[in-house]
C-alpha cells in the first residue's frame, strides 16, 4: 500500500468563497483524493492523495475544467552540451517527467529550454541536477550580450579546432586523393604513405579534436540513450583501430608495399563534422538577426532633468516620471507623453507610417522613434521592459523559442532514430561479412562506418526551429508579431477573416466628407457659420466639422451663445445670426423648410454618412456630412486577402445601412451588423460551427472576447492593450495589409519547414540504403552529414530575405 502524498497548488481566477467551495468539492470527489481544502485568502489548495490512483496533472485538469487555472512559474534556461536533436528530445522528456513540471520545450537551434513548473513541487536546483545527470549543463538564461559573447567564443573555439584538425588531416586526404587514376600525376611523398606517419597524424585528430564526440557519447550511453556523438565516435573509432590492426599486421608479417588503411577516413570525418559545426554555429547566429536589429533601434542614453540639472544617463537608469529632453534628430529614449514642445516624430519603425506624426503637449510618444525637428520635453511613462520596443522583442523571443505542432513529429522521429541506425549498421555489417563477402572484414566495415556517420539526425532537429526563428523574426521586421510558433503555423489554414469596422476597416474617427449649399449661400460663408456654431461642442461629429472647416483655411469666430438640443442638434448665435445645425426633426420643429434637401440627405445616408442640415436666420443654408472614412489601404488589402482565397466578413455594432455601404466600398463579402459587443464572440462561434477556420481582426476592448474565441486573433497594434493581450498576432502597422502579410509569412514559413523536413528525411532515408550497399566512401558520408545541417539552416535563412509587395504579394 502506497503512502499518501500532499501537494499545494496556487490557483488563479477565484472571485469569491463560492469559487473556493466549488474547487474543493470537485477535487474531493476525485478517485484517490483523501482530503482537499481550498484557502480563498491565499488562493491555494492543499490536496492529500494516493499516488497509485491519481496525480497532480489530474488535479490541474480538473481545476481547469471547473473554470480556473493553476498558477505556474515560467523560466528559460540555457543548455550546453547538446550536439543533435536526440539530445534535445532526451532533455525535454526528462524535465517533462519531473513532478511539478507541466511543460518543457527545448529549442535545439537556440540552445535553451522553456519550463513551466510549480515551484512548490520542484526547484530550479532539482532541474539543473536532473539535466546534469544526463550529461548536459543547465543554467539560468544569460543576457543577450553574454549570449552573443558565448556564440563568438564558440565560433572562435570551433575555428581553432578545425584549423588544427585540417592541418593534420590534409596529408592523409592527399594520400587518398592520389589513389584515383585521374590524380596519378600528383606528387605524393613516400613518408605520408607510411602507416606510422599516418598513425601520428590521425591520433591527435581522433583523441584531441574528437574528444568532444567521445565525451558526448559516454554521457549519452550512461543515460541509456544515443545521439550524434555515439554515431560519430563509433564510426571513426572502428576505422581508426581497424587501421592500427592492419598496420600492425603489415609490420609483423613484413609485407611488401603499403597496406590500405582507413586513418584518413576517420580523420576526414571528424574534420568535416567540426567544419559543419562551425558553419552551423555561424548560421544559427544569423537566425537571431531580427532581434539584434530591433535592439539596434533602441537609444543607448537619455538626457534627463533631475534636481533642476540636465544630465545624460544610461537608458537603464531612466525612471517613470523623469523629464527627458529630446533634441531634433535624436531618438526618443523611452515611451512617454509630451510635456512641453511641438515636433514631428518619425514612427515608421513601429507603425510603418512613412509620414512623420505631429506631436503636441499631451500626445503619446513611443521609445526609439525619431524626433525630426522640434525640441521636446517628454515625461517618461514606460521604461525598461515595459516599453513598446521591449515588448516587441519579448514577443519575438517567445515565438522563436516556442514549438510548432509540426516540430513535435520531427522530435519523436529523431528520438528513436539513432538506436535504429545503429541496428541497421550492425545488420549491414553482418550481411556483408557473412553473406556478400564471407570473412572479408574490410568490405564489411566500410558500410558499417558509412551508415553510422551519414545517418546523424542533426538536420532533422534544425529543420523546424531555424525556420520558425527566421520567419517570426522577418515578420517582426514587417510589423507582424506572432506570439508563438503554433500561431505562425496555424495562420496558413485560416479560411475566413472577420473584420471589426471602426478603427480596423475605417480610421476610427469621423471626418467632414461633403458640403452642399442652398441657393443664395456661398460655401465659405456657410462653413464659417457652421464651424463657429460647433466650436464649443464636445461631440465627436462637431469636432470633425470644426477640424474640416479649419483645414479649409477658414478662420472661426467664437459664438455668442451655444445650446445643445439633445437628439436634434445645436443652436448658436454667430455674428449676430441664429444658427441651427441638426436633423430633419430640428428643422421641422423650427418651421424651416428643407425642400429637396430631404432626398440629398437620404442619398448621403445611404452611403453610410451622417448628414446635418444647417439653417441661418430661419433659412436653410445647406448641409454637411460626416463619416468615419475608410482607411486608404483597406480596399487593396482586402483584394489581397481574396487573392489568398479567403472569405472576408465584417462584424460591427453599427447600423446595417452604414455597414453595407462601407463593405461595398472595400469589397467585403458578407456583413453582420448591429451586433452588441458581448455578442461578437458568439457570432464568431457560429461561423466556426459552419466548419470554417476563423481569424478575427479588431482593435477595441469590445473585440477582446471575439479575438480570444477565434482560431487566430489578430489585434491592430494601434488599438487597446486588452485587445492586443487577447490576440495571437499583433499587427503593429495598424492597416489591413498586415493581415495579408501574416498569411503570406505563415504559408512561406511552413513551406520552408516542409522543404527542410523533406530534405532531412529524404537525405537520411536515401543515404542509408546507398551506404549499406557499399557505394559510399566514409569520408564522403562525413562531408554529406556535416553539410546537410548547414544546408537546412541556410534554407531557413532565405526567409530573412523575404520581401512583400503590397500589391502583388510575396516575392
Amino acid at each position: 500500500m502506497s503512502t499518501a502524498k500532499e501537494v499545494s497548488l496556487p490557483i488563479t481566477g477565484m472571485t469569491c468563497a463560492a469559487c473556493a467551495n466549488k474547487i474543493e468539492k470537485g477535487l474531493s470527489k476525485m478517485d484517490g483524493v483523501q482530503e482537499a481544502t481550498v484557502n480563498f485568502a491565499i488562493e491555494k489548495t492543499k490536496v492529500v492523495y494516493d499516488p497509485d490512483q491519481t496525480n497532480v496533472q489530474a488535479f490541474e485538469e480538473k481545476i481547469h475544467k471547473l473554470g480556473y487555472q493553476v498558477a505556474k512559474d515560467k523560466r528559460t534556461f540555457d543548455i550546453s552540451g547538446m550536439t543533435c536533436a536526440a539530445c534535445a528530445t532526451k532533455i525535454e522528456k526528462r524535465l517533462a517527467k519531473m513532478e511539478g513540471v507541466s511543460n518543457a520545450s527545448v529549442n535545439f537551434a537556440l540552445e535553451n529550454v522553456s519550463v513551466e513548473y510549480d515551484d512548490a513541487q520542484v526547484t530550479t536546483g532539482d532541474m539543473i541536477d536532473a539535466v546534469h545527470k544526463l550529461g548536459y549543463a543547465l543554467k539560468p538564461e544569460t543576457s543577450r550580450a553574454e549570449t552573443a559573447d558565448h556564440k563568438k567564443d564558440e565560433v572562435r573555439h570551433q575555428t581553432g579546432k578545425f584549423i588544427f584538425s585540417a592541418i593534420l588531416t590534409l596529408p592523409l586526404l592527399w594520400t587518398m586523393v592520389t589513389h584515383f587514376e585521374f590524380t596519378a600525376f600528383l606528387y605524393m611523398p613516400d613518408m605520408f604513405m607510411n602507416p606510422w606517419v599516418q598513425l601520428a597524424l590521425a591520433t591527435p585528430v581522433q583523441f584531441i579534436v574528437g574528444a568532444q564526440f567521445y565525451s558526448g557519447a559516454y554521457k549519452a550511453l550512461k543515460s541509456k540513450s544515443a545521439n550524434m556523438d555515439v554515431l560519430i565516435a563509433l564510426g571513426t573509432t572502428v576505422a581508426y583501430f581497424y587501421s592500427i590492426f592492419l598496420g600492425w599486421e603489415w609490420f609483423a608479417t613484413g609485407q611488401q608495399g603499403m597496406p590500405e588503411l582507413y586513418f584518413e577516413a576517420a580523420a576526414v570525418i571528424i574534420t568535416l563534422v567540426v567544419l559543419g559545426k562551425l558553419f552551423e554555429v555561424r548560421a544559427k547566429g544569423r537566425t537571431s538577426q531580427a532581434i539584434q536589429k530591433l535592439l539596434g533601434l533602441q537609444a543607448k542614453t537619455a538626457r534627463i532633468i533631475r534636481d533642476g540639472e540636465e544630465q545624460e544617463v544610461s537608458i537603464d537608469e531612466v525612471l517613470v516620471g523623469d523629464m527627458v529632453l529630446v533634441r531634433p534628430g535624436e531618438k526618443i529614449p523611452v515611451d512617454g507623453s509630451v510635456y512641453e514642445g511641438q515636433s514631428a516624430i518619425d514612427e515608421s519603425m513601429i507603425t510603418g507610417e512613412s509620414i512623420p506624426m505631429d506631436k503636441k503637449p499631451g500626445d503619446e510618444v513611443i521609445g526609439s522613434t525619431i524626433n525630426k525637428n522640434g525640441l521636446l520635453k517628454v515625461e517618461a511613462t514606460k521604461v525598461g521592459k515595459d516599453t513598446a520596443l521591449s515588448q516587441i522583442v519579448k514577443v519575438v523571443e517567445e515565438a522563436q523559442g516556442s514549438k510548432a505542432d509540426i516540430q513535435r513529429i520531427a522530435d519523436k522521429v529523431s528520438g528513436i532514430f539513432v538506436p535504429i541506425v545503429v541496428l541497421i549498421a550492425i545488420a549491414s555489417f553482418l550481411v556483408w561479412y557473412f553473406v556478400i563477402n564471407p570473412g572479408d572484414l574490410r568490405s564489411a566495415l566500410v558500410p558499417l562506418i558509412t551508415i553510422l556517420v551519414i545517418a546523424c539526425p542533426c538536420a532533422l532537429g534544425l529543420a523546424t526551429p531555424t525556420s520558425i526563428m527566421a520567419g517570426s523574426g522577418r515578420a517582426a521586421e514587417m510589423g507582424v508579431l506572432f506570439k508563438g510558433g503554433e500561431h505562425l503555423e496555424n495562420t496558413r489554414s485560416i479560411q475566413t477573416i472577420v473584420l471589426d469596422k471602426t478603427g480596423t476597416v475605417t480610421k476610427g474617427e469621423p471626418e467632414l466628407t461633403d458640403v452642399v449649399t442652398a441657393s443664395g449661400f456661398e460655401e465659405e460663408q456657410m462653413m464659417a457659420f457652421v464651424g463657429a456654431a460647433e466650436k464649443n461642442s464636445e461631440h465627436p461629429l462637431a469636432e470633425a466639422i470644426v477640424r474640416g472647416v479649419e483645414n479649409k483655411g477658414i478662420s472661426l469666430e467664437d459664438p455668442k451663445d451655444f445650446e445643445a438640443v439633445p437628439g436634434y442638434g445645436i443652436r448658436s448665435v454667430v455674428k449676430g445670426s441664429e444658427v441651427f445645425v441638426g436633423t430633419r426633426k430640428l428643422m421641422k420643429q423650427k418651421n424651416i423648410s428643407i425642400g429637396d434637401f430631404d432626398h440629398k440627405m437620404t442619398d448621403l445616408e445611404d452611403q453610410g454618412k451622417t448628414a446635418m442640415l444647417i439653417a441661418i436666420d430661419q433659412q436653410l443654408a445647406g448641409m454637411v456630412a460626416v463619416a468615419d472614412t475608410v482607411k486608404d489601404t483597406s480596399k487593396a488589402a482586402i483584394k489581397r486577402m481574396h487573392e489568398h482565397g479567403l472569405e472576408v466578413m465584417m462584424l460591427t455594432g453599427d447600423n446595417e445601412r452604414t455597414a453595407n455601404a462601407i463593405a461595398q466600398e472595400v469589397g467585403i463579402d458578407r456583413v453582420i451588423a448591429e451586433v452588441v459587443p458581448e455578442q461578437k464572440a458568439e457570432e464568431v462561434k457560429k461561423i466556426q460551427r459552419e466548419g470554417k477556420k476563423v481569424a478575427m481582426v479588431g482593435d477595441g476592448i469590445n473585440d477582446a472576447p471575439a479575438l480570444a474565441v477565434a482560431d487566430i486573433g489578430m489585434a491592430i497594434g494601434t488599438g487597446t492593450d486588452v485587445a492586443i493581450e487577447a490576440a495571437d498576432i499583433t499587427l503593429m502597422r495598424g492597416d489591413l495589409h498586415s493581415v495579408a502579410d501574416s498569411m503570406t509569412l505563415s504559408r512561406k514559413t511552413i513551406r520552408n519547414i516542409r522543404q527542410n523536413l523533406f530534405f532531412a528525411f529524404f537525405y537520411n532515408s536515401a543515404s542509408i540504403p546507398i551506404a549499406a550497399a557499399g557505394l559510399l566512401a566514409p569520408w564522403v558520408a562525413g562531408a554529406a552529414m556535416a553539410f546537410s545541417s548547414v544546408s537546412v539552416v541556410l534554407n531557413a535563412l532565405r526567409l530573412q530575405r523575404l520581401k512583400l509587395d503590397r500589391k502583388e504579394g510575396a516575392q
